[in-house]
């Protein structure tokens, strides 16, 4: 499965650099680096409306390369003009062709939260997180169990980092919840298949307290499905290719944004 090829990867990367940074470092150097304003990204989706967290992506697993034409800061800046409350940056090499750097480069061109979105496995990415400039992680329920959701969450609290905590079923989601998740998304793609499905979010959205923030993830590209969400109580959408592929980012945002 992708999935668990994605992880080998991550992994593989880890030792490289734990090798030439050790985590006792990294964590010195956070000491040093802490966040001004804790919990910028889960406030800033604490919106009257659905908020929306657009997403900087050249490529995907699934869909090959989205943006042969990569301007990310150019992208960025549109993404904050047009409304964006948060972006998301995959920070993934191999498979997404992320960079730390795009992340780092953006957070210094825009003055809303920005998530780093990666293949979280080992307590060395929420620090290192930290130091490139995130101000939010993603933690993938697939990938750790409800001890490690924990351990990671309080990591990330410790720096002033949010967490973007992502599930796909109930079972996943009851692992969220009892790790102390307070964002929880749902990912509308099953990463095991890859086949989307927003009623993902409908259903899932009723076992989720209204004191949590709910976000929807993936397969979003069209105000009928933002109004969808938006009847079901959702609190804010991840939106990427929608907006990587169009042509006119503004104009794509007022339109997913406008109340039919």
């Amino acid at each position: 499965m992708i999935l668990d090829k994605i992880v080998e990867h991550t992994k593989l990367r880890l030792e490289t650099l734990k090798a030439h940074n050790s985590l006792d470092a990294l964590k010195a150097a956070a000491k040093k680096f802490q966040t001004y304003i804790p919990y910028t990204f889960e406030n800033a989706l604490k919106t009257k409306d659905i908020a929306f967290i657009c997403e900087v992506k050249k490529a995907s697993p699934s869909k090959g390369i989205i943006a042969e034409h990569f301007p990310y800061l150019q992208i960025a800046e549109e993404y904050e003009k047009a409304g964006a409350n948060a972006i998301s940056v995959l920070t993934e090499p191999h498979f997404f062709m992320g960079k730390d750097d795009y992340l780092t480069e953006i957070k210094k061109v825009v003055n809303i939260p920005v998530l780093r979105k990666d293949f979280i496995v080992d307590p060395y990415q929420i620090y290192e997180a930290q130091l490139i400039g995130a101000d939010a992680v993603l933690l993938i329920c697939s990938l750790l169990d409800t001890n490690h959701l924990e351990e990671y969450i309080k990591i990330a609290d410790s720096l002033g980092l949010s967490c973007l905590v992502e599930a796909h079923d109930e079972i996943e989601l009851h692992s969220a919840l009892e790790a102390g998740a307070r964002v929880i998304g749902v990912n509308n793609r099953n990463l095991k298949t890859f086949e989307v499905d927003i009623n993902t979010s409908a259903r899932l959205r009723k076992l989720v307290s209204k004191d949590k923030v709910f976000v929807s993830e993936s397969g979003i590209k069209t105000q009928s499905d933002i109004s969808v969400l938006r009847q079901n109580g959702t609190n804010a959408v991840l939106i990427g290719e929608a907006l990587m592929r169009s042509g006119d980012i503004g104009a794509e945002i007022a339109k997913l944004k406008a109340k039919s």
